[in-house]
């Protein structure tokens, strides 16, 4: 492992943990964003009405993996969603997220 890797972790071997513990990936972009391409069986809340939806999410009772076009938005979302004691993880780009967890 490289230095990098040493000290902040593995980021795809996280998203593989999480993968493997049942997590919900979330795609925060907006509808027609989604409606052009999505990760199969993805939850879909946009990133402005995502504080809307904590309860909900909180009732899934598992950990999340946000998504967006290029991690910006992905990353604001995960951490209104570790703020509100959500396990939560950016993953970044869908597309990106989709080739390193073979979805």
């Amino acid at each position: 492992m490289g230095l990098l890797s040493n000290l902040f972790g593995n980021k795809t071997q996280k998203l593989i943990d999480l993968q493997s513990r049942g997590a919900v990936i979330v795609d925060v972009r907006t509808k027609r964003e989604y409606e052009s391409g999505a990760i199969p069986g993805s939850e879909h809340i946009p990133l402005q009405s995502l504080s809307n939806n904590i309860s909900k999410i909180k009732k899934w009772d598992k950990p999340v993996i946000c998504v967006c076009a290029s991690g910006a938005r992905s990353a604001s979302a995960s951490t209104i969603l570790k703020a509100s004691g959500i396990e939560a993880v950016n993953g970044g780009s869908w597309i990106s997220l989709a080739k390193k967890l073979h979805l």
